[in-house]
This record gives C-alpha cells, structure tokens and sequence, in this order.
C-alpha cells in the first residue's frame, strides 16, 4: 500500500483551477462532526483541504500523516510509516516560509522521515535529510550520522556550535558528544578541556545540590581516563582521588536529596570509554556515534546492528574462556559489557540482576592477568561507576581506593 501516490489528487481537478465541491464539503463535514474519525480518514480530508486551503491545512496535513506513521497497526509495517513520514515531509516544505510554525512543523516530519529511512538502511537518504535538517537549525542528527561514518572532524564541529548554545538540563549530552568526537577526531587536547569544562560545572552544581554528587565522581573518573591518554598522568591522578573524596563523602552522608536514575550519563560515558577497543567507523561499516545517548542518538540501523554483535560475542569469550586466552578474553568481555549494558539499562529494575556479574567477571579475569599493570585498574573502576550509577557508594568506594593505589604505586 502505498499511500504518498494519492496526495491532491482529489483536491485539483485538472487544470481548470477548480476542486471537487463534493469532495471539500465532504472533509469539512468530516472535521466539523463531533463524531470519533480514524486517522485515515482525517489524513483523507486534509489532503484534500491542504490542496484548497495550503496556509490552514498542510501544518496539519503534515502533523496528521507523522501520527498516522506511528500507529499502533504500522508499528511492523517500516515501508509503509516511511511512504506516510515522506508524504509528511513533503507536506511541511510546502509550508509557506512566512508562517510562523513553518520550521517546527518541517523539524518534526523531516525528524520523523530520517528515523524511518535507516531503519530501512536507505543511509545516503537519510543523510540528506539530516542535512536538510541541519539547515533548518537542527544540526544534532547530521553531527552524530557524520561520527558514525568516522566524519568525526566534521561531527565535532558542528557538536561545537551546538553546545555554545544549549539549555543547561542538556549540557551533559551535549558536553559529553563534543568531547567524545573531539577525541575520534585525534584532537584529545581539546576534548579534555572540553570535559574539563563539564566537570567544572557539574562540580559547581554538585557544591549547591543542584546535581548528585554521584554524577560528579563518575565524570572525574571519565575525565581521568581522558587525561592518562593525553599524556596528563599528574592531573589525571588528582581527578582520581578528588573523586575518591567525593565517594568518602557519599558512604558518610549520602546524596543530599533523593535524584532520579543516573544510569542514562553513566552508560553514555561507558560507551565512551570502550571506543577505541571498536573497529574504526567508515561509511562503508558504520558504528555508533558513542558520546551519544543510544536511545534519542543513535540511527536505527547502527543500534540494531550493535546489539545484533551480543550473542557473537558472548560465544566468542566463552571459546576465548575455554581455550585459557586471559587477554583476549578480557578484551572481548570488557566490548560484551558494553552491549550488554544497552539491552539492560532501560529496565531500571532489573539492571543490577544482570549487569554486575559480568562487572565482577572482569575484575576476577584482570586479576588473573599477569603483567599487565593497567588491566585491573580498569576492571575496578568499570565496577565502581557502575556501582556509583546503582547507589552502592561503599563498594564503589572500595574499588576505586584499590585501583587508585594500584595506578598510584605503578
């Protein structure tokens, strides 16, 4: 079925610049009754009134086709919703530029349109709408489609220009996907000022209770893997025991105040730091853009096909495990964490069940890793974050006081 072939065809009736009066009365009547419509038929009557009346009627037409694209009954029909998301996009660049809502209303079907184009996998076209989104003042989803064809140059800058201007409830995303492209990009200077920056708010924040002291410990620790990659050993030392202080403080007293979940920020910072164990992004292999949030970021087809990588790699530690490759081993499941971790964190209440023994794992496999002074380290601080995200202050305060002794005395 397609449904974009019908639109304004019973509106104009040929060249003679007349409608089909039957056909108008008839979609007036139907948008006046106070009877229940179905979205069909409301779709049905706004095309043919967008045709008469296009300042009235194509906002609506274009709103009307998105919800109809989100319906319950296309919800395994992606074809079908996308034919609908273009027709709705197709409606809103009609939109006259001097109306008022004109680029809300193109924002949201184009958004709707490119969602549905790499579910598909049709990715050239879904780049180009994201430009075309670009050029209507969203930039957000053409900068994470760059990172995830390894454009990270590119993705940084426009990340750049979007974070100077954000509302503060989003400057962590926002922070934290400029750092992330900045350092793909090879530019890890600027990405750790770049977080620099965000921790230096957040620790302002967390100073007026305005954020969790929670959320504060676990950037410092992001930020001190961020600075032993640059080279910064001393500075990255310091951002590790500050943040050892702010866990003392939490096994004494607590948060301040009860906080919503945390573990969104903290899975976002864990894909962050697994990104170099990942194959490189090209356009030909795309991979996710990792400062991102997976679930309002990442395009369809590149979240699908991550999470389609878990079971692969769940049998190859198992082969790994049962041939005693400790190394390999550790790789793999430091990247099966990672995946893991996606397919959990949105069911809050069970994340804890599943998630810390494979934490537990890594830290049973680096401890029996010789020879490798980093391996355990990393293993500690995973499980301490992760135990910070979950609210288990003193045990993450206890990994992080043996790995900062372990780095410390290395």
């Amino acid at each position: 079925m397609h449904h974009t072939e019908n639109r304004g065809h019973m509106g104009n009736s040929g060249n003679t610049g007349t409608y089909d009066q039957d056909a108008v009365l008839r979609a007036r009547v139907l948008l006046l009754g106070s009877g229940r419509r179905t979205l069909t038929e409301e779709v049905g009557a706004y095309r043919v009134l967008a045709e008469v009346s296009p300042r009235a009627y194509l906002p609506k037409l274009a709103e009307a086709l998105v919800s109809w694209g989100y319906a319950d009954e296309l919800r395994d029909r992606p074809e079908v919703r996308t034919a609908l998301h273009a027709e709705a996009a197709a409606a809103a660049r009609r939109i006259g530029g001097g109306e008022p809502n004109r680029a809300e209303v193109l924002r949201r079907t184009l958004g709707a349109y490119e969602r549905g184009l790499f579910t598909l996998g049709r990715r050239a076209e879904g780049r180009a709408v994201c430009e075309e989104l670009a050029e209507a003042g969203a930039p957000g989803r053409l900068a994470v489609v760059l990172a995830e064809e390894g454009r990270h140059a590119e993705a940084a800058e426009l990340c750049g220009r979007a974070a100077r201007t954000v509302e503060p409830w989003s400057r962590f995303w926002s922070m934290a996907e400029w750092s992330a492209e900045l350092d793909a990009a090879g530019r890890r200077e600027e990405a750790v000022e770049v977080f620099a920056e965000l921790v230096a708010g957040t620790r302002r924040s967390a100073a007026t209770g305005d954020m969790p002291l929670g959320s504060l410990a676990t950037e410092l620790l992001h930020l001190s893997g961020l600075l032993d990659a640059a080279g910064r050993g001393a500075a990255a030392r310091a951002a590790r025991r500050e943040a050892l202080v702010v866990l003392d403080g939490l096994v004494r007293t607590g948060e301040a105040k009860t906080w919503g979940s945390t573990l969104a920020p903290w899975l976002v910072l864990l894909q962050m730091s697994g990104r170099q164990a990942e194959p490189a992004a090209t356009p030909g292999a795309p991979m996710p853009s990792f400062g991102t949030y997976h679930v309002h970021g990442w395009s369809p087809d590149v979240r699908e096909a991550y999470l389609a990588s878990l079971p692969g790699l769940e049998r190859e530690t198992e082969a790994l495990r049962a041939e005693g490759r400790l190394p390999e081993l550790l790789a793999a499941h430091r990247r099966l964490i990672r995946r893991a971790a996606l397919r959990w964190e949105s069911r809050t209440w069970q994340v804890e069940e599943p998630l810390r023994p494979l934490f537990d794992e890594g830290v049973a496999l680096a401890r029996r890793l010789p020879g490798d002074r980093r391996a355990l380290p990393e293993a500690l601080t995973d499980r301490a974050v992760f135990l910070v995200a979950t609210r288990h202050h003193a045990e993450a305060r206890a990994d992080l006081a043996e790995a900062v002794d372990l780095l410390d005395v290395s």
